[in-house]
């Protein structure tokens, strides 16, 4: 009887392994989406500030224009005039500057919003990691890890 029990424990072990390497393929991906809501949520935080600095500088006032490839632009804005924004698939649109910043405003509670969820998912999918690493470590009596410490996965 011993006999048939090692196979179960080490099948276990082994469908244990292929779980752990699969959650952490997830946890990898989720991380780096947090990552992503993080740089759009920052890149929609400055267009906001922008535009509200914009209405607090001087009219003679020049800014400068990123171009790309660290270039940039002297000029000076259209303070009364409407703001481009982009609305996905490379389109923008074109809108007064209050509707540009509310919608900036409500994007970026969206991503904050998103970026929370994920970070609720990346718990819960932490905590499947280190039940399954215990119990592969039960199961062969070894020190797989487990104690690592968790990713920071805190709100920005």
């Amino acid at each position: 009887m011993s006999g048939a029990a090692a196979p179960s424990a080490e099948q276990q072990v082994q469908e244990d392994l292929v779980r752990l390497d699969a959650y952490r393929n997830q946890l990898s991906a989720l991380l780096q989406q947090h990552q992503m809501l993080s740089a759009s949520r920052t890149d929609h935080l400055r267009a906001r500030e922008a535009l509200d600095g914009l209405e607090r500088s001087s009219a003679e006032g020049e800014v400068l224009i990123p171009i790309g490839g660290e270039t940039y632009l002297t000029g000076s804005p259209d303070r009364s005039g409407p703001v481009l924004i982009g609305i996905g698939s490379g389109y923008v649109a074109q809108m007064e500057r209050p509707r540009a910043v509310e919608l900036l405003a409500q994007r970026t509670t969206q991503i904050e919003q998103a970026a929370r969820e994920l970070e609720g998912q990346i718990r819960g999918l932490e905590e499947r990691i280190a039940l399954v690493s215990r119990r592969v470590e039960s199961l062969t009596g070894q020190d797989s890890g487990a104690g690592e410490e968790p990713a920071d996965v805190g709100s920005d």
